[in-house]
């Protein structure tokens, strides 16, 4: 017998893919629990890890399985129950739904310009919704891109009232990421409490450290023989969130500052994509003041 296409849709319903991550007290059996509990709702793991850390006594996991019994309502509402035994924090994501996303620059454009172009490669699964600047200079590279771009000039006198309409645009947006692609801004504590752990920031890191202008310069006279980057979460702290990922580049007697300078931006480039993938793909979990990735 022929069924037509439209029963076989509705008999055997497509599986979706879901990614769990989790945080508790360490206790046995917490591996083969949520095993158990995503067994019995006829979840089909394809990726896991976990990490101890012995130094707190908190397990972290992260789980990508495939499931078609239930919806994500339904999971939604089983793993709230399922978790109160374990004191979890926890999070669930549909992996279909790219990350949304809204990206702040300045007028360094190096690292928005890798990341819309990783993004249109298919590189990174984010839904990039909006591009905020104080400064006209990338409006066109937003236009190629089919980004809505914010210009949105910042004065001591109006630094307040900008970061509202900024946040506004990031809640209007539902954006689950915001990343400073080089803006050279300081948010306000308030501004940095509301962006929580879904905000991720770039600067140049180099030993020794350098700051205010033109970094590049300093260490070029130092003689430095490392230059670095380093993506972290934003935090009331200046530069000190929560690392995501850091690297270098090695330096000699012979390197200009302009070669220092574009050394330092294709690190900081890679550097923030990275930090980008794996947020977007829900590797990274929050452990105090440092970081968990399950790569």
């Amino acid at each position: 017998m022929i069924f037509p296409a439209a029963m076989l849709r509705q008999s055997c319903p497509m599986s979706s893919t879901y990614i769990l991550t989790l945080s508790c007290p360490d206790r046995t059996g917490i591996v083969h629990a949520v095993s158990g509990f995503l067994l019995e709702r006829g979840g089909n793991i394809e990726e896991a890890a976990q990490y101890n850390d012995h130094g707190t006594g908190l397990f972290f996991m992260r789980v990508q399985f495939a499931c078609g019994q239930l919806n994500e309502a339904d999971l939604q509402r089983q793993l709230g129950l399922f978790a109160e035994g374990f004191q979890m924090n926890w999070k669930l994501h549909a992996t279909a739904q790219p990350m949304r996303t809204v990206l702040l620059v300045s007028k360094k454009g190096h690292c928005l310009n890798d990341l819309l172009f990783r993004w249109k490669s298919g590189l990174l699964p984010l839904d990039i919704r909006a591009i905020i600047s104080n400064h006209r200079d990338f409006y066109q590279l937003a236009a190629s891109y089919n980004v809505p771009f914010h210009h949105l000039p910042v004065t001591a006198a109006t630094k307040a009232q900008v970061e509202a309409r900024q946040f506004e645009i990031i809640e209007s947006e539902s954006a689950e990421l915001v990343v400073l692609a080089r803006y050279m801004q300081i948010l306000s504590d308030d501004l940095c409490r509301k962006l929580a752990g879904r905000a991720i920031n770039i600067h140049h890191s180099f030993l020794p450290s350098f700051k205010g202008a033109k970094p590049y310069y300093q260490a070029h006279e130092r003689g430095v023989k490392l230059i670095g980057a380093t993506a972290h979460y934003v935090t009331a702290d200046l530069d000190e969130g929560p690392i995501i990922e850091q690297d270098v580049a090695r330096a000699d007697h012979s390197k200009t500052v302009e070669d220092l300078t574009a050394m330092g931006r294709d690190t900081e480039s890679q550097v923030l994509a990275r930090a980008v993938k794996w947020h977007s793909e829900h590797r990274v979990l929050l452990n105090g003041h440092k970081t968990v990735i399950f790569k």
